[in-house]
């Protein structure tokens, strides 16, 4: 299975063209600015229309405006997933969003604790810690989703959130990959990230 990672587009998914090929789109998270219905509605018309067969999505920070929106009308092939799991081909994804109101409370830390074994391929926003997210000196990653992998071991874990630490890595047997799309200037863009499973 192939997919295509991208994150972090904050607006600007216009602007993503010739995108490779792919089984299985995945987005996770950010895909506004600030955080608004109508950048929200704009990018999901985007995504429904792109060409892959399955196409998943999380939110992420910016995205505050599908906080405990109930989402109807999407494709048949598109997947919102929010605290849950899909299964395609045989593999199950699983994404768990970052929505502030969840941060600023105990509900992340539930919400990271019930990410389930078994899981193959993990969405988040926000990177483990000490990997893809050092900026400023600092990694900015979360330990409790380092905690989690540790104990789930997914194959591929896909996030974002973090624009300077854009990149693939592969440590102990398990991909990870930061798909941020805008660098840390929110100038230019970064490749999607390609990822045979």
């Amino acid at each position: 299975m192939k997919i295509l990672h991208i994150s972090d587009t904050h607006g600007c998914h216009h602007r993503l063209r010739d995108l490779p090929e792919a089984d299985v789109a995945v987005h996770s998270g950010d895909f506004c600015m600030v955080g608004t219905t109508t950048e929200a509605i704009d990018f999901l018309n985007w995504f429904c229309d792109l060409p892959y067969q399955h196409k998943i999505f999380i939110c992420g920070n910016h995205d505050d405006c599908l906080y405990g929106a109930n989402i109807n009308g999407l494709d048949a092939n598109v997947h919102y997933l929010c605290n849950s799991g899909i299964v395609i081909d045989g593999v199950n994804f699983y994404g768990v969003p970052m929505f502030m109101n969840d941060c600023i409370t105990d509900r992340q830390s539930r919400n990271i604790a019930n990410i389930p074994t078994g899981t193959d391929v993990l969405i988040t926003h926000s990177p483990p810690y000490g990997i893809l997210d050092y900026a400023d000196n600092i990694h900015y990653g979360s330990e409790e989703i380092s905690q989690r992998i540790a104990q789930v071991h997914p194959r591929l874990h896909l996030f974002g959130h973090i624009h300077v630490a854009y990149g693939i890595a592969r440590i102990n047997g398990i991909t990870y990959s930061n798909a941020a799309i805008m660098d840390d200037s929110y100038s230019n863009l970064n490749a999607p990230c390609l990822i045979e499973l």
